[in-house]
């Protein structure tokens, strides 16, 4: 039985019928019954110039890609068997001889009173930008994700690795958020975690303590006899907002330990560490690695690496270490230096140092952090290779990148930008922003397809 749809339909008259389809529908093929193209309307004039490949006469399965061939002819197959019918397809189809697609939506239908089938199709470009946005914004979430995971965990481990009690305390309530295993134990819970609990130290000079933490902003600190701490232990307070709530951080120092297990505990916390970590002399002799660092370059053994200078692997010649070294002698700190690291394979990856001087009496030592960017997901680059979009962001790749590659990138992303300013100015009229430009409307269609920008980035119709 007829649906009130197709009723309606037949009751129109087939002029009308046509320009309802004009109206809702980007390509209009008429086929027969062996599936060859009879005549081809197009009312989308972006598609007119996207179409490089003539329709007329060929085959409906030759007009799609080789991967959707038998998916049209099942559509076409369909399409006969039911007549007055519609069947959905969705084809990708060659635009160009150099096997261009634009993604399409098709409804074929054979008439009960005709022969041949009809397809009607609509362009999905608009909607596989979308899907492709989507798959970016969600492989860009899973990454913070995991690599707030990742910085969880360590964050955990680094707390139990401390020697210090380490508490984080909500304002409002008073009650702990987060305790480590020696927190623990210097308050004395009897082997029951605190966390949940009210923060066990309520004296009046701890609470005076909280109070300026919290008025002044500054860290205050004070010490105070802990049960199980025989020698005092030194309370630091910092006073932390985040969005609408509050934190008091709290780190409870023991003020008869021995320098040199604080030494122990700081170079087992450097051993696992998640980012490389290097002590040299003034020289730049290394004294001290730890594993990861060890790891990246390939090499077995600590002992392979002491007394070697740090531009056997760091730099991409020995200027980078003489640049850092006279800058740490000057007082100075290093933060996020872009530079390389070499391994014993012959391997290159992207990395950014920060390094400060240790003053040890007269005989200072220079730390370096060495963090892996190689694999980082910014903005500089996304997840769809495209150009920087402003001189700000060459200019951050300086020290990763030769001159000769920054001064080329500088010159395609002015280009570039030129090109879009004359197309917003032009409402996207690319024959007015060729001209414009003082550009052939080939050459412009050629720079658009270089660069990525618009919707169409073919040549335009012969």
């Amino acid at each position: 039985m007829p649906t009130k749809d197709q009723v309606l339909l037949k009751e129109l008259d087939p002029a009308a019928v046509a320009s309802v389809l004009e109206a809702v529908a980007d390509v209009q093929l008429q086929l027969d019954a062996e599936g060859f193209c009879l005549d081809v309307a197009v009312t989308n004039a972006e598609l007119t110039d996207l179409m490089r490949i003539p329709w007329r006469g060929r085959s409906w399965h030759e007009l799609c890609i080789e991967e959707h061939t038998e998916r049209a002819k099942s559509a076409l197959t369909a399409a006969t068997r039911t007549p007055n019918t519609p069947n959905r397809v969705d084809l990708n189809i060659r635009a160009t001889e150099t096997n261009d697609e634009l993604p399409m939506s098709f409804r074929l239908i054979q008439p009960l009173d005709g022969e041949g089938v009809i397809a009607v199709g609509r362009d999905l470009r608009v909607v596989s930008d979308l899907r492709q946005q989507v798959l970016n914004a969600q492989h860009a979430m899973e990454q913070d994700y995991w690599a707030l995971r990742q910085m969880e965990n360590r964050y955990r481990r680094l707390l139990e690795l401390t020697s210090d009690g380490i508490l984080v305390v909500d304002e409002g309530t008073g009650r702990v958020l987060e305790a480590n295993s020696q927190a623990n134990a210097m308050l004395n819970t009897e082997g029951q975690s605190i966390i949940g609990r009210p923060l066990p130290l309520n004296s009046a000079e701890i609470q005076t303590l909280l109070d300026a933490a919290r008025e002044t902003g500054a860290t205050s600190l004070r010490r105070i006899v802990l049960p199980n701490v025989p020698h005092g232990s030194d309370v630091l307070v910092s006073f932390q907002r985040q969005g609408p709530e509050s934190r008091y951080l709290i780190r409870l120092s023991s003020t008869g330990e021995d320098s040199n297990l604080q030494d122990m505990h700081l170079a087992d916390t450097f051993q696992l560490a998640p980012d490389a970590i290097v002590q040299v002399d003034s020289e730049g002799r290394i004294e001290y690695v730890n594993s990861i660092f060890l790891e990246w370059i390939s090499v077995p053994a600590p002992d392979q690496v002491m007394g070697r200078t740090l531009d056997t692997w760091v730099g991409r010649t020995t200027v980078d270490l003489s640049v850092m070294l006279s800058n740490l002698k000057q007082g100075r700190s290093i933060k996020l230096y872009a530079s390389v690291l070499k391994n014993s394979v012959g391997t290159t990856s992207e990395i950014e140092i920060s390094a400060a001087t240790v003053q040890r009496g007269d005989n200072p030592k220079i730390v370096f952090f060495i963090r892996d960017i190689s694999r980082r997901l910014t903005t500089d680059h996304p997840l769809t290779e495209r150009l920087p979009r402003s001189i700000e962001q060459i200019t951050e790749r300086v020290g990763r990148h030769p001159l000769k590659e920054l001064v080329r990138e500088s010159t395609e992303v002015i280009e570039a930008l030129c090109i879009e300013a004359a197309l917003k100015l032009t409402r996207d009229n690319r024959a007015s922003a060729a001209e414009i430009l003082g550009l052939s409307r080939q050459s412009l269609y050629t720079k658009l397809r270089r660069y990525g920008i618009g919707d169409s980035a073919s040549d335009p119709a012969e």
